[in-house]
């Protein structure tokens, strides 16, 4: 059984929450040569441990079981090479995993008895792809050759016709030379056939065979007196042939083709290239050179080029005999093709398990490479990272390895301290998996670090409603997301599609931006640019208006609307600057929250990595700067809300003057300080409070800047006054045997290293953080105005979208009414889904994205962690998917 030394470190920290990432243990592993190869195979099942390189300064090809990878990057050669032959065959892939042979643990002896089964299957489809190919140039060649055969003598037929005609009467001549016979020339009406040659006196062919043409012929043998070559070539290059005998032979030439009808196979082509288009011709020329000529030409442009008879008999002779060897090869053919799809169809029903075994047993001895190997105590020593909480699971799984091993001799686990920073391990699920991959993406956290991902689940959907209020696209973007979610089993290929992961990955982020979305579009008094009169408006229109162009005003009644923008403000023509001063500090009031909260996280920082400085000298100037400006705007616009600006007396007099103008009175707090312009002004002593939060914010730049630093001076030189110098680096190695466990156990103390103190670095840093926080509280609440924008944006193209597409529809009168409804709608909601919910959501999706990663995260997150990437069979197969 398993040592259980680990189980006397350090006291266990249950952390399961996702507000920090996990506590991460360093771990050594003592284990026996005979263990290992079921070790690492059980540990990349479970997916816990990340390994460390124990050999980086060791070569690929200088580790201990290169060969091993080796042989199994061949086997999964082999096994891409049948899965290609596979895929050109069309025979169907049982996807699905032996379970029993995939997940449990493989013997050496399984894995031989597999190597040996994919090794003769690769021989013998390689045999029979061998043999193919080569019948299948044979019949290529028999095919063309059919064709050429049949061309040339249809051509001759057709020639000897003519010198019949041309010559009835019977004589003998002298036999001439062949290059001393004249060329014959093409007859107008062989229609059916193309040719190109040397005309009399404008080109044509001289016709000069006399009656004794066809004793001479009978005396030579030959049906014609006159030399050719004959073959196919690429229908698309034989009119560069025409053109290149045609100038190279001046002429001296007579060339005859037809388009061969079915497509052939090149075989100078790759494997699964398609067929092309041929055409088989014959060239007459004069002589052996000319001939030659001709014929080099020909090949220079990929022709293939068969010998003919010139005599009838022979040719005829020659083609029922290709024609029969044609048969007897489409036999065979059909026989190897029918051996090689039944030999494919049995590797098809294995070749599945056989990538994830080969996959996983490669990986296996890629991590193998990174131990220790001990010679002296005959194993192997490895160290990686795990999630404390999850030591006794890796522990059972050792256990699991040594029974399934056979050996007697367990593996050591061991826990190390150290003073390295561990990776970031964040449990998440399906749902807040999304959401921890938009942190990610701008930087993982540290190691004890607070996490932004549970802010952003809540934080994020908000904020992008926010932008996108309205009831019934957040309606429609929440059904869509529901269906992903609901039948998530089903359409989880979308998950292998590179268009589709993205909406995929985030279908639970979509939901909530609906969920929420729908909720802002209540409070808007919005759903497809139409208001809702849910409750009792707080305004009465009059009943009487003096007609068209009439401006009346709504009279104000005393109740208001109980949820929300009363639906009297949508028929108002002064709704627009209403929404716009209502939105406009709605948002900074968010925003100046949203921020408070970012600062307020680097408390829980400071107290967990004991750096309570950073609450005293950080924290709280920041916040008192923040509220002293950005907090009284705050409270000046609340105070503003809540206030009847118009109320009067039992006089009929108004009680207070015009509602100020925040901007005006923000902008002159700093350049007036102390004084208020009594127009301006909301209440008594607010000249003395401004001048007061100034006065406070002007001190915090101060205390920022220069008090951290000199403490943490003053600290440095008190140390090093009192003898303590620097910690000298030191590596302490012990020993000591376990009785129980037969086992040894090494504890490595890690090298401890004091940091170099450097007043000069931590000025310039803590100089760069205050000037960066001071400029950013100003831009970054102005940042938050985007919130205003975009939802004014969004609110008016819905309103025009259903103004001017679908409400003239309404108004139309007629008996093409109805259809002219139907049209409008489906033009109206094709643009509302592509416009306002495609593309008006990403844009305010990418804008809620830079309100988390600059003005919030950029308060407390440094984000400069290293994510836990455990060694796991899982992650391996799924990496393979993608890059296929």
């Amino acid at each position: 059984m398993a040592s259980r030394s680990w189980a006397h470190a350090r006291p266990r920290q249950k952390t399961t929450s996702i507000f920090r990432s996990e506590v991460m243990s360093l771990v050594q592993l003592y284990i026996p040569s005979d263990v290992a190869r079921y070790t690492v195979s059980q540990l990349g099942e479970l997916g816990l441990v990340q390994f460390r390189d124990l050999n980086a300064e060791v070569t690929a090809f200088q580790r201990s079981f290169v060969n091993d990878v080796r042989r199994f990057d061949e086997i999964e050669r082999k096994l891409r090479y049948l899965r290609a032959q596979i895929d050109l065959s069309g025979v169907e892939v049982y996807d699905f995993f032996d379970d029993r042979f995939v997940s449990t643990a493989r013997g050496p002896r399984d894995i031989d008895d597999m190597e040996e089964r994919i090794a003769a299957h690769e021989g013998r489809v390689q045999r029979l792809a061998a043999a193919y190919k080569e019948m299948h140039a044979n019949h290529i060649e028999l095919v063309e050759n059919m064709h050429v055969l049949q061309e040339v003598s249809s051509l001759f037929t057709e020639i000897t016709g003519r010198q019949s005609q041309a010559h009835p009467r019977s004589g003998s001549i002298a036999a001439a030379s062949p290059d001393a016979v004249p060329l014959l020339a093409r007859s107008d009406t062989a229609a059916s056939r193309r040719s190109i040659g040397s005309m009399d006196a404008a080109g044509a062919f001289d016709v000069e065979l006399g009656a004794s043409a066809a004793a001479a012929a009978a005396a030579t043998g030959r049906d014609i007196n006159i030399g050719f070559i004959s073959g196919v070539i690429a229908r698309d290059r034989i009119a560069t042939l025409e053109r290149v005998l045609w100038r190279s032979l001046r002429g001296n030439m007579f060339l005859n083709y037809v388009d061969i009808e079915a497509p052939i196979q090149d075989n100078t082509a790759e494997d699964g290239a398609a067929p092309v288009y041929k055409s088989a011709f014959i060239v007459f020329a004069h002589g052996d050179s000319l001939r030659d000529r001709a014929t080099k030409i020909a090949e220079s442009l990929g022709a293939t080029l068969y010998r003919v008879d010139p005599r009838a008999e022979r040719r005829q002779e020659d083609l029922i005999d290709t024609m029969s060897r044609l048969d007897d090869l489409r036999l065979i053919l059909d026989n190897n093709a029918v051996a090689r799809a039944n030999e494919l169809a049995a590797v098809a029903e294995h070749i599945t398990t056989w990538l994830a075994v080969v996959r996983k047993e490669k990986a296996t001895y890629h991590a193998l490479n990174l131990f220790n190997h001990d010679a002296n105590r005959n194993c192997l020593i490895a160290e990686g990272w795990c999630a404390t909480n999850d030591i006794p699971a890796i522990q059972l799984a050792l256990h699991l390895a040594t029974e399934d091993a056979g050996s007697t001799v367990p593996t050591v686990l061991h826990e190390l301290r150290t003073t390295k920073q561990p990776p970031t391990f964040v449990r998440t699920n399906r749902f807040t998996e999304g959401f921890q991959n938009i942190v990610d993406a701008y930087g993982v956290p540290k190691a004890g670090e607070v996490n932004p991902g549970l802010f952003t689940i809540i934080t994020f959907p908000f904020l992008f409603a926010l932008m996108f209020g309205d009831l019934g696209h957040g309606f429609l973007m929440t059904l869509c997301a529901a269906l992903l979610c609901i039948y998530e089993k089903k359409l989880a290929w979308m998950a292998k599609d590179e268009s589709m992961r993205m909406f995929y990955s985030g279908r639970y982020i979509v939901l909530l931006m609906g969920i929420f979305s729908m909720f802002t579009g209540f409070i808007y008094n919005d759903i497809f640019s139409r208001a809702m009169s849910v409750f009792a408006s707080g305004w009465a229109w009059p009943t009487t208006h003096g007609g068209e162009g009439v401006i009346v005003e709504a009279t104000k009644l005393a109740h208001t609307y109980a949820v929300g923008i009363d639906p009297a403000w949508h028929h108002a023509s002064n709704s627009l600057l209403f929404t716009n001063s209502y939105k406009m500090k709605m948002s900074i009031v968010l925003g100046v929250i949203h921020m408070t909260l970012g600062i307020c996280l680097q408390v829980p920082n400071a107290l967990h990595f004991k750096k309570r400085i950073n609450i005293i000298h950080v924290f709280v100037p920041q916040i008192i700067f923040l509220f002293s400006i950005f907090g009284y705007l705050v409270f000046t616009i609340i105070f503003k809300w809540s206030t009847d600006w118009y109320a009067r007396d039992a006089a009929g007099q108004l009680t207070h003057i015009s509602p100020p103008s925040l901007l005006n009175m923000l902008i002159y707090m700093f350049l007036s300080p102390g004084s208020v312009n009594e127009s301006e002004r909301m209440f008594r002593g607010q000249a003395f409070l401004q001048t007061f939060l100034l006065l406070t914010a002007l001190v915090c730049v101060p205390w920022m800047l220069l008090v951290k630093p000199l403490i943490l001076r003053r600290e440095h030189r008190k140390i090093t006054s009192e003898g303590y110098g620097r910690i000298s680096s030191h590596v302490r190695v012990s020993t000591e045997a376990d009785g129980m466990a037969g086992a040894i156990i090494v504890a490595e103390q890690e090298e401890m290293q004091a940091d170099d103190f450097d007043f000069a670095d931590i000025m310039i840093n803590q100089s760069i953080h205050t000037i960066e926080f001071c400029l950013n509280s100003i831009s970054n609440t102005a940042s938050y105005l985007r919130l205003w924008a975009l939802s004014l944006a969004h609110a008016q193209l819905s309103e025009v979208l259903w103004s001017m597409i679908f409400l003239p529809t309404l108004k139309i009168t007629g008996s093409y009414k109805p259809l002219a409804i139907m049209f409008g709608f489906a033009v109206w909601f094709v643009l509302t889904f592509g416009i306002l919910i495609g593309m008006e959501g990403l844009s305010a999706f990418l804008h809620a994205l830079r309100l988390h990663w600059v003005e919030f995260n950029n308060k407390f997150y440094d984000g400069t962690g290293v994510k836990f990437e455990p060694f796991s069979f899982k992650a391996v197969l799924d990496e393979v998917d993608d890059q296929q």
